[in-house]
């Protein structure tokens, strides 16, 4: 568990968690800058790292997440790298701050869990690899259709070539739904 202002490079090791409540008794890594806090004594940070753990759902994040930071809502950052989820929790998209989001070295199957994204406005960096979807013919393809607004994948840019490549690939993969018409019948 890290909270911070800023995150830094220093990863220092804690204790493996695997069930989100054990967070909350978590005593956070020290950064570059210490952590600030309310009068009530929550973190007034906007970054929560929670990498390299064993953590294999987000059951009770939400409050879990209430009861570390003082304004939630503000959440801008969040690496889960390193776990072991298998699926994109719907609860990630709950927080439409979020710019930076880290789930690579993780173990997640479907490529179609990426679509879960696409309702986070501000989400400008992911990461996924490491995951077995990464092995997936057209995976960056996909995730670059499917979130349109990412300036940053794996830690690479997004180039206007990425987003052209994308665009003919989803021409050339992604059938578009059909549309029904409804016939009156006389």
């Amino acid at each position: 568990l890290l909270l911070q202002e800023r995150p830094n490079d220093s990863r220092s090791a804690c204790r493996a968690h695997n069930v989100t409540p054990d967070l909350i008794s978590e005593e956070p890594r020290t950064g570059l800058r210490p952590v600030k806090y309310s009068k009530s004594g929550k973190s007034l940070t906007q970054s929560l790292w929670l990498n390299n753990n064993v953590l294999n759902d987000l059951k009770d994040f939400n409050q879990v997440v209430s009861q570390l930071l003082q304004h939630p809502e503000n959440l801008a950052w969040i690496d889960l790298s390193f776990n072991d989820l298998t699926t994109i929790d719907p609860v990630l998209t709950t927080f439409f701050n979020l710019s930076v989001l880290y789930l690579h070295g993780n173990s997640i199957h479907r490529l179609g869990e990426v679509n879960k994204l696409a309702v986070l406005p501000r989400l400008r960096s992911l990461t996924l690899h490491g995951n077995p979807i990464e092995e997936e013919k057209g995976y960056r393809q996909y995730v670059l259709c499917n979130l349109p607004r990412i300036t940053t994948f794996d830690f690479s840019g997004v180039t206007k070539a990425d987003r052209s490549t994308a665009e003919v690939w989803k021409r050339m993969n992604i059938k578009p739904k059909k549309v029904r018409i409804k016939q009156d019948v006389l």
